[in-house]
């Protein structure tokens, strides 16, 4: 048997494309033949490194975990690792990495340009516009503000969140933040309070058995009247029926959402036909930039798997050496 690591790679990429950038690495590279659950099933037999699926098409749950006896390593080419079953991974003893940090700007741009969007109905008075209009009057009744000393409470003080608040502090706007972790810098609040002073709320908060559901009716309905949701967290955080009977009711003067609960989002879903929602397919993080970001810290992680050092970024608290099993 080869003394080459065995490196399953999952990003829908194109195995040309994933062989340019794994093969060098030093590992025996392989893509599944198809990209069903059975491909994935029989890849996985022999399978030690696995570079995950970001989309979740290709997830690693308890049943793939269960098929993966040699697995030693998951990398997620991600922040967010809601794709996978954390939990499942752990108990068989495999480390998990994300690559935390490697979009905190990218999102964070997102969730400003978007409150900006919101605040100055860009996209509304864009798409008056392109039917042939002229909303000059009507663009300004709609409630036209200047960002500068809004108050933003930032749901999430991780990589994306504090940049999101520093960036919405230089434009003047008095942020404060709530976290399940509280931080030493920053206005602090419980996030009953948050909600309750918030002209815009920024939800930056993963995926966790904590989160979801955790902008529920109940939390919403504490924002003031008229208030704006930008959402770069994950789908379920803000419910979707939730956010929309929020918008309906008048509350929420308007949402920028890039995260929904089904994604792709549906067809006929009614966001796609609200006035007051700015979509995103879940690209906030999609610059250039971040995805360079991204694949360095893969790669470098890979690298350092095979080569026999410590990997970055585990987030279930194993040891971070990686060893074959």
């Amino acid at each position: 048997m080869s003394d080459r690591w065995r490196l399953l790679a999952l990003p829908p990429l194109g195995a040309e494309l994933i062989h340019h950038v794994f093969d060098p690495l030093g590992a025996d590279v392989a893509v599944p033949a198809e990209r069903t659950r059975d491909a994935l099933h029989a890849e996985l037999a022999d399978a030690e490194l696995v570079v995950g699926d970001f989309t979740g098409e290709l997830t690693i749950d308890a049943t793939a975990v269960a098929a993966a006896p040699h697995l030693a390593f998951v990398q997620m080419p991600s922040v967010g690792v809601d794709a996978i079953d954390v939990d499942a991974l752990t108990a068989a003893g495999v480390p998990v990495a994300n690559t935390a940090g490697a979009n905190a700007r990218s999102v964070a741009e997102w969730a400003l340009s978007a409150a900006l969007d919101l605040s100055r109905q860009l996209s509304w008075a864009d798409r008056r516009m392109r039917e042939g209009g002229w909303p000059q009057l009507e663009a300004a009744a709609r409630g036209s503000d200047e960002l500068a000393n809004r108050r933003v409470g930032v749901l999430g003080m991780g990589a994306i969140g504090t940049e999101a608040a520093r960036l919405f502090e230089a434009l003047g706007c008095q942020v404060a933040y709530w976290s399940r972790r509280r931080r030493d810098t920053g206005v602090y609040k419980e996030i009953d309070d948050l909600l309750a002073g918030s002209d815009i709320a920024v939800v930056c908060l993963p995926r966790t058995r904590e989160t979801v559901g955790l902008l529920d009716s109940r939390r919403l309905a504490l924002l003031p009247a008229g208030a704006f949701l930008v959402n770069v967290a994950r789908g379920g955080v803000a419910p979707d029926a939730d956010v929309l009977a929020a918008l309906e009711s008048g509350r929420l003067a308007g949402a920028a959402l890039d995260v929904f609960e089904d994604e792709p989002l549906p067809a006929d879903h009614p966001f796609r036909r609200h006035e007051n929602v700015l979509l995103s397919p879940h690209a906030a993080g999609s610059t250039r930039q971040s995805q360079l970001n991204i694949i360095t810290a893969v790669i470098d992680n890979i690298r350092a798997a095979v080569d026999g050092r410590p990997v970055a970024n585990v987030v279930n608290g194993l040891d971070p050496l990686i060893r074959r099993r």
